[in-house]
């Protein structure tokens, strides 16, 4: 009796068919990180305010009108500038507005860095103090947005600020 040997069978389907399935997933996975990341920012019925005039927040506080007489400074205790990786004290003054909460959050202005949210703890008289860190940056020099995001009663009041970092040189 002879046995007679049959062909092995042959993977038909397409030989690229597991790397494209992988990049799939893969896009997947940072859409919804994408998603996910925007949500948890809370940004949204954020009533948004301007920044009362160009300040440099490393020399001096920043202000902005909130409008009905109410008025929002943030200060950072920078005098040597805002540098990646040290802790910055901040405070927030508010004149106005009677808050719940304050957070302070640092986002990057031409590229996105992640969520990076500091609230602040009351104080006194409408200040909010509490300590932040600006995270190790890629360039030597990078623009940052401070969004301050105060809870009031009637809704969420917020403001933009502008400021640079420099990396730090050992």
């Amino acid at each position: 009796m002879s046995s007679s040997t049959l062909p092995e069978p042959r993977d038909t389907r397409f030989p690229g068919l597991r790397l494209m399935m992988l990049a799939t997933l893969l896009a997947l996975a940072a859409a919804l990180w994408y998603v996910v990341s925007h949500l948890e920012r809370g940004d949204q019925g954020v009533a948004w305010y301007p920044a009362a005039a160009p300040c440099e927040l490393h020399r001096s506080s920043c202000q902005a009108l909130l409008g009905n007489s109410r008025r929002l400074s943030l200060a950072a205790d920078a005098p040597r500038g805002i540098r990646a990786l040290d802790l910055l004290p901040l405070t927030v003054t508010l004149e106005g507005v009677e808050a719940t909460a304050v957070h302070v959050d640092f986002v990057g202005r031409d590229m996105d860095m992640g969520l990076h949210r500091f609230p602040l703890d009351a104080q006194d008289n409408g200040r909010y103090e509490g300590m932040a860190q600006v995270p190790i940056c890629t360039e030597s020099t990078m623009p940052w947005l401070a969004n301050v995001v105060v809870e009031t009663g009637d809704g969420r009041l917020g403001s933009r600020f502008d400021f640079t970092v420099e990396r730090r040189v050992p």
